[in-house]
């Protein structure tokens, strides 16, 4: 494992925004400071004038379709695309094929997931098969090494359920992760319901849906006391819920997408099966809550749902699966949105997407200080990029982003001392 010294970069995380020094030996941080010494002939030196250092990304939720449906990802190129756009380290959603459910397979998984340079955590399921059945062995699920508990991809149906799901969870010290949606309500809707459905006549997603099922799992883990964690916030409703909850003092944290802070439902009027996501895009009043929430401290995290599908199931508008990629575009997005605009600071974008995310799945939060892994990446933040699907690390390529230009690159990512992306033009 070579020795790397990084010169004159700005070093941000939860403790200092300054220019200095970093050295990394043995797949640790040796020194931070001003004017190391490149004492050993053997150091890399790498210059990090004009570029920002920051812990790695956190994803708290991904799919990475493994096992089962490798033709859309796998651990390995998932693990390419993370990577790419700064994400070290992610939780996967149990919604493969089949469930995680089982404690044998997490363990194979996990096992395979430590070749790839990611930190790669996994979520079981909250119940048996995704079937809203019966509840999950959650006990030997953690032995297995299971982060987080959820049904993503799809909601408990029950109240009753989802309460002693909580319950369950909490005994055993695990997070619950919630996919909050009426699927009555969802009734075949593909895109969000209002003025665009009705110009394209399609079935619409009413927001009620999200809104109602966030409010019941919240008062769930107001009543449990359990720890629950809303998965991508998309309205206004479910914004404000979560506020709510938090002042009741509920243990309760939420996240949301790129997404749903840059981008509205008008872009569905083009019929590209590739801005079908579930939840779906809304109007500008949910951007400006979701915007609201961000900045004041109501939605702790930003993650990408990377959900790839391949080209032949987006072809068509009204089948298509929904999901979108979002692994190497999610920080370029968050710069663009936030940081570029002078409404959050670097550091504010390291806790959003590193700091609370690992806060919150009871993982150890990483910091620019010696002794730390040597688990970072190099920004150049004023970069300007146009994403190119053509160019993405993912299997998939069903960006929402296609065409778009950000202000942030990704120039290197460094997991265990060790050099494990650089951006090429």
């Amino acid at each position: 494992m070579e020795t790397i010294l990084i010169r004159n970069v700005r070093a941000v995380d939860s403790l200092r925004d300054a220019e200095c020094d970093i050295l990394l030996k043995d797949g640790r941080i040796a020194a931070i400071g001003q004017n190391i010494a490149a004492e050993d002939t053997a150091f890399r030196v790498i210059d990090g004038s004009g570029l920002a250092a920051m812990p790695g990304l956190f994803d708290m939720h991904v799919h990475f379709r493994d096992p089962g449906q490798t033709h859309k990802e796998d651990v390995n190129t998932g693990s390419a695309a993370a990577l790419a756009g700064g994400v070290t380290g992610v939780l996967c959603m149990p919604n493969t094929t089949p469930p995680m459910d089982n404690p044998e397979q997490v363990r194979e998984f996990l096992e395979r997931a430590k070749k790839t340079g990611v930190d790669v955590h996994q979520a079981g399921t909250l119940t048996v098969g995704l079937k809203g059945e019966r509840l999950a062995d959650y006990e030997a699920l953690k032995a297995a090494g299971v982060t987080a508990l959820s049904d993503d991809g799809r909601p408990v149906p029950t109240a009753e359920l989802m309460e002693q799901a909580l319950a369950n969870a909490k005994k055993a010290g695990l997070p619950v992760v919630s996919h909050c949606e009426d699927l009555a309500i969802i009734d075949g809707g593909i895109i969000n319901k209002g003025a665009v459905s009705e110009q394209l006549g399609v079935r619409g997603m009413d927001r009620l849906s999200e809104d109602s099922v966030t409010e019941r799992d919240l008062q769930a883990a107001l009543k449990t006391g359990a720890q629950l964690h809303i998965c991508h916030v998309s309205t206004r409703g479910s914004t404000d819920a979560v506020r709510r909850a938090k002042a009741a003092g509920g243990n309760v944290s939420c996240e949301t997408a790129p997404h749903y802070f840059l981008l509205t439902d008008e872009l569905l009027l083009k019929q590209d099966a590739d801005y079908r996501m579930n939840p779906p895009l809304r109007t500008p009043d949910d951007v400006q809550a979701i915007t609201e929430g961000i900045l004041d401290g109501t939605i702790d995290c930003i993650i990408t749902d990377h959900a790839p599908h391949t080209a032949e199931e987006k072809a068509d508008f009204r089948k298509a699966p929904n999901g979108v990629v979002g692994l190497e575009t999610s920080l370029a997005a968050t710069l663009t949105a936030f940081y570029h605009t002078g409404k959050l600071q670097l550091q504010d974008i390291v806790r959003l997407m590193h700091d609370n995310p690992k806060r919150l799945l009871h993982l150890p939060v990483n910091t620019l200080s010696v002794g730390e892994p040597a688990d970072l990446i190099l920004v150049d933040l004023n970069r300007t990029w146009t994403v190119d699907p053509d160019k993405l690390h993912s299997r998939s390529h069903n960006t929402v982003f296609k065409g778009m230009t950000f202000t942030g690159k990704v120039m290197m990512t460094i997991t265990g001392g060790e050099i494990r992306y650089t951006y090429e033009e």
